[in-house]
């Protein structure tokens, strides 16, 4: 591997594993870009979920107190996220992955644009069990179709008026589940190729270092702070999922 390719590769391990600890998501959309410019798609998708599920595992433990305040809560969203990621992939045979993924970034862009600029928030405070689980569903079933599993639940999470600690303890185990459940089916699909697994070993230790740098600033800002940044990756969100399309 050269020198070019693993300098790529160590950038997208440190911004993704940077927003994994600062966020808890959004790890494909600062990582994956790096990774393609070195890595074939499927290699660098292989490498990104891996190494969210990797990063992820030390945002758990950072929440762990959290995860259990509101188990039936967490499984309403993680049930039927795992569910939908096989749905996700058979219905690739009649969905076009590329126009769903524009119809979500101009969704998260909307949303993300709107609400980053206003003083108040939007706030939604009572129980809602059903749309918990239907937004759980369209989660694994996007990440299925087209590796957005994160879109619609930080959307969701960054209405609900929860702590902090809350939000994480619902984000990072949905996408630790829905990823894990990705990074076995492209096993079983051959992509972890030797090169794949030394680009994540390349990977893994820089990943894991700026995610404990963004779990430290994690635990300086506040609940405010951070709904505030979920509707800010959002748009970022968005605004990389319209760029790689017209690219």
């Amino acid at each position: 591997m050269t020198f070019e390719a693993i300098s790529f590769i160590t950038l997208g391990a440190m911004a993704g594993g940077f927003v994994n600890g600062l966020a808890g998501t959004g790890t494909a959309l600062f990582a994956l870009g790096f990774f393609l410019v070195a890595l074939n798609p499927i290699s660098a998708v292989a490498v990104v979920s891996l190494m969210s599920v990797t990063t992820g595992l030390q945002g758990l433990w950072v929440v762990r107190d959290a995860l259990g305040r509101n188990v039936p809560r967490l499984m309403r969203f993680i049930i039927p996220g795992l569910l939908g990621v096989p749905v996700g992939i058979s219905l690739l045979s009649f969905i076009d992955a590329d126009t769903l993924k524009l119809i979500i970034g101009f969704l998260l862009i909307l949303y993300g644009g709107f609400f980053s600029f206003r003083a108040n928030l939007p706030k939604f405070e009572r129980r809602t069990p059903v749309l918990d689980s239907l937004i759980g569903l369209s989660g694994g079933v996007l990440g299925g179709m087209a590796s957005l599993s994160g879109a619609l639940p930080v959307i969701w999470c960054s209405m609900r008026p929860w702590p902090k600690a809350e939000t994480r303890a619902v984000l990072q185990p949905f996408n630790v589940s829905v990823l894990f459940t990705t990074t076995v089916m492209l096993w079983w699909r051959e992509a972890y190729t030797p090169t794949t697994i030394t680009a994540f070993l390349i990977a893994l230790p820089t990943s894991l270092l700026a995610a404990q740098i963004g779990i430290a600033v994690f635990r300086r800002i506040s609940d405010n702070v951070f709904r505030r940044l979920l509707i800010g990756l959002s748009l970022l969100l968005g605004l990389g999922i319209l760029i790689r399309a017209f690219i």
